[in-house]
């Protein structure tokens, strides 16, 4: 299962949007839900084994543009932990580090960025594995099932 959250505002979005839909493949059934995110999963339990969410930065962005407060996101944020500790399928979440990126001018680009780095921490904390991207090339931040695996490996006796 694929839940797409991008929002075509604009030709140039619309466009992102079709080409995305045509590279996928079609062995993935995709819901898109640009603001519903929490819910729209809710509803997949029991129907999915795995479920992509491409991406918490657009999510979080539509959440900042549709006049969410803080609060309100960072309570959306909880409840994804929430039901990732439920454990009702695998799931993989995309999100980007705006972080490191060029200081924005304006207060809603501020807002976006520590918002975005806020849900990233919370989502990251609760998350078994934590990857991050640079340049195509994959770099483990966390591997709490590779080190639930080390531990249980270790501590037999031989």
């Amino acid at each position: 299962m694929f839940l797409a959250t991008a929002e075509a505002g604009d030709a140039d979005m619309a466009r992102r949007i079709e080409r995305h839909r045509r590279e996928r493949s079609r062995a993935w059934r995709t819901v898109e839900e640009p603001r519903q995110v929490v819910s729209t999963l809710r509803a997949l339990v029991g129907t999915a084994e795995t479920v992509v969410v491409d991406c918490v930065t657009l999510w979080v962005g539509n959440l900042q543009l549709h006049g969410e407060s803080d609060e309100r996101i960072f309570g959306e944020a909880e409840a994804l932990v929430t039901l990732m500790a439920a454990r009702p399928f695998d799931l993989t979440l995309v999100s980007n580090e705006v972080g490191e990126g060029v200081h924005p001018e304006t207060a809603a680009g501020l807002r976006f960025r520590d918002l975005l780095g806020t849900v990233n921490q919370r989502l990251a904390a609760a998350c078994d594995r934590v990857v991050l991207m640079v340049a195509g090339v994959p770099l483990t931040i966390k591997d709490q099932l590779g080190e639930d695996a080390l531990r249980a490996g270790t501590s037999q006796a031989p």
